[in-house]
């Protein structure tokens, strides 16, 4: 586990110079600090930063020159001990122009300040979209278009939102800090304007320049586009401090939380408690017992379904329901005169479904968060299986996830396939945050079994073809089409494409979860609990 903990750590330096050393050398010359800096200022000097999307656009766009965090600071810290969560824009890279993933990231930023009512600040300093890729960002719904509706909604919802206009703001992207409550511009770096020098003289032969355009004199005292004028960025920085210390107070839900207490075992000793190889079993509730309060665990019909854990706990008080994978094999209880049947680790039965169902729609009762841990190889297959409805066990389970109400928060530890990520609260089922241990795999189904599906498709495909491969071919097609999977299923894959929000240290497990419910604490609305149609 520290193995693969250090060689993350050492991409995570990487990915943090963003545009390189000449890039923030010439930042630094223009009398601006670099986005890494400007969020250090902004945040309470004894804040952590929880950056999510750190490994955005990891090994995409290569051809351009690539995007570090996909051009885009973000994640949650404090301002005068607030929650708040930032999104800054990296100007090292590529000017702070947006790829695809870039709207994709600031999109995933704003459905967290909808969800959870946290207020958000954008540090604004961006060249615009990336222009050879504009089809791929440009007129979609869920491309740059509805970060602009989502400054509508966020308004309307009585989200705050404040905008530092701290270099360029160019096009389209001029409307995010306009229909923010409220924004800054800092003097001689900062421009806001629909169209540039080079796009006017095109458009209408008018010769001008960034300054009398859109610069900070031109948009705060001659047009009143923006509320306040900056010197520079340090006091830009200040005065959002000072803006979001002056504001009112939030309504907060009101989620159960009793005294804190350290977990039973230090957070520090988890990944003794995970196996080195993701097909040896161990027990789930060693892994619990370093991140939830000590002596907090309820464990909910431990005897049945034991291949999924279910119960009540605190997480540095907070209290939430788990359900969580367990690999460790068990046997199981059979009725009278039937002899015990071995479970294999990793995959949910129908009893195991059927009892986590009911544990979520009990949570949803109880006006109690979620957190779910995956280390799933998906449900049982076969004929035994079939016949005993394993279809409509999980479509219940899916029917309790989908409609849950309560917050939800979802940690792969392990493997992450097929129908098992949809059941456990998977991308596609809005967890609050989606985090992933740097052992996570994320997949349909498992790398071998893949691989042998794949290699057989291409066998009788080429023999179609007339072409017969050797077993020497089929080993060397099998071992290509391995390293390919492997690839698409390691968790920095998945996180270049935001299908988690962050890879985390798992002894800051709890710490993260801790966090990601008091942010969810927020949002004082909740609507009804309704479940679908379900097979009985």
């Amino acid at each position: 586990m520290q193995k693969i903990i250090d060689g993350l750590k050492v991409q995570t330096a990487e990915i943090q110079r963003g545009g390189g050393e000449k890039s923030i050398a010439r930042e630094h010359a223009r009398g601006k600090m670099t986005a890494r800096e400007r969020v250090a200022a902004l945040l309470d000097d004894d804040s952590p930063f929880y950056e999510l999307g750190l490994f955005v656009g990891r090994g995409m766009y290569e051809d351009e020159g690539g995007a570090p965090a996909g051009g885009v600071v973000m994640g949650l810290g404090r301002v005068h001990g607030q929650l708040i969560l930032v999104v800054a824009a990296d100007a090292t890279v590529k000017a702070g122009a947006w790829f695809p993933i870039t709207a994709k990231k600031n999109l995933r930023a704003q459905e967290i300040a909808m969800e959870n009512r946290v207020p958000i600040v954008y540090l604004v300093d961006s060249a615009g979209v990336f222009l050879p890729m504009q089809d791929e960002i440009f007129p979609d719904k869920e491309h740059f278009g509805r970060i602009f509706r989502n400054n509508a909604k966020l308004s309307a919802m009585g989200v705050p939102q404040i905008a530092a206009i701290m270099g360029s703001c160019v096009a389209g992207g001029a409307y995010l800090p306009i229909m923010s409550d409220e924004s800054l511009i800092v003097d001689g770096t900062g421009s806001v304007f629909l169209a540039g020098p080079f796009l006017v003289k095109a458009a209408i032969g008018e010769e001008t320049d960034n300054e009398t355009l859109g610069g900070a004199h031109t948009q705060s005292d001659i047009s009143g586009v923006v509320d306040y004028k900056m010197p520079d960025d340090a006091t830009c920085l200040a005065t959002v401090r000072d803006l979001l210390k002056k504001r009112g107070p939030l309504a907060r839900y009101g989620f159960t939380r009793d005294t804190p207490a350290s977990p039973a075992f230090e957070p520090e000793s988890i990944g003794g408690a995970f196996p080195e190889s993701r097909q040896m079993p161990y027990d789930m509730r060693e892994v619990l017992a370093r991140i939830v309060d000590a002596d907090s665990w309820t464990e909910y019909k431990p005897g049945y379904g034991q291949s999924l854990l279910c119960g009540t706990a605190r997480i540095d008080g907070w209290v939430v329901g788990i359900v969580a994978s367990q690999r460790e094999v068990v046997r199981t209880s059979p009725p009278k005169g039937k002899p015990p049947e071995m479970q294999i680790g990793g995959v949910i039965y129908g009893d195991a479904a059927d009892k986590a169902a009911r544990f979520i729609m009990t949570c949803n009762q109880k006006k109690t968060p979620l957190v779910f841990l995956q280390d799933v190889t998906g449900f049982m297959v076969g004929t035994r299986a079939e016949q005993g409805g394993i279809i409509k066990d999980g479509a219940k389970l899916v029917q309790a996830v989908a409609n849950s109400v309560v917050p939800k928060f979802t940690v792969i530890v392990g493997n992450s396939y097929g129908a098992g990520n949809y059941a456990l609260c998977g991308k596609a089922y809005d967890p609050r945050l989606i985090l992933a241990w740097p052992t996570a795999q994320i997949a349909v189904m498992g790398g071998a079994q893949a691989a042998k599906t794949m290699l057989s498709i291409e066998v009788r495909k080429r023999k179609k073809q007339g072409i017969e491969l050797s077993d020497d071919d089929q080993k060397a097609l099998l071992h290509e089409i391995e390293s390919r999977y492997e690839e698409q299923t390691s968790p920095v894959y998945a996180a270049a494409r935001l299908w988690v929000d962050e890879i985390i240290d798992p002894a800051r497990t709890r710490e993260w979860l801790a966090v990601g419910l008091e942010m969810a604490d927020h949002n004082p609305e909740m609507e009804p609990f309704r479940m679908g149609v379900i097979q009985v």
